[in-house]
């Protein structure tokens, strides 16, 4: 495999992402449980206003930073990619698939990695929804490069 670099960073690089935000998700979203839980019990124990207001706006900026870094969609997004690359590698390397009777399987495969990646990045800027957010950006070379080079 000519290309394996290109392959193995790109590979490296969503399951990377993906490690990364599945426990970014779950630590804000167990902290917004504990805290909603914590309200009622305060309120009964006759906690000042102040407070629940704070520990309610406190809530809000959770829910709000998990909006705009979409952390569980990346987790999903990037964990599905990287095991459609694995796949593809599995499909190449055993000569099945579309690799089966293809003449130049190098070229199949940089084509068909180039393409997962290309979708990737596409559903990433959908998911996004805004041009320009730099939230948890695709890979740089997404679009750039091709597997071969």
């Amino acid at each position: 495999m000519r290309h394996g670099r290109r392959f193995e960073d790109q590979l490296a690089w969503y399951e990377g992402k993906s490690a990364s935000a599945k426990p970014a998700w779950k630590r804000v979203k167990l902290v917004q449980i504990v805290v909603a839980a914590a309200i009622p019990v305060l309120a009964g124990a006759d906690v000042s206003t102040g407070w629940l207001g704070g520990i309610g706006a406190f809530l809000v900026v959770l829910e709000a930073s998990q909006q705009l870094n979409q952390w569980r969609a990346d987790w999903i997004l990037y964990r599905s990619t990287s095991e459609s690359l694995k796949h593809e590698r599995f499909l190449y390397l055993a000569h099945a698939g579309p690799y089966t009777e293809a003449r130049d399987s190098d070229r199949v495969f940089a084509e068909r990695v180039e393409g997962l990646v290309s979708q990737e990045h596409a559903r990433w800027t959908q998911h996004r929804g805004t041009p320009g957010d730099e939230g948890s950006a695709p890979p740089p070379s997404a679009a750039a490069t091709t597997v071969g080079r």
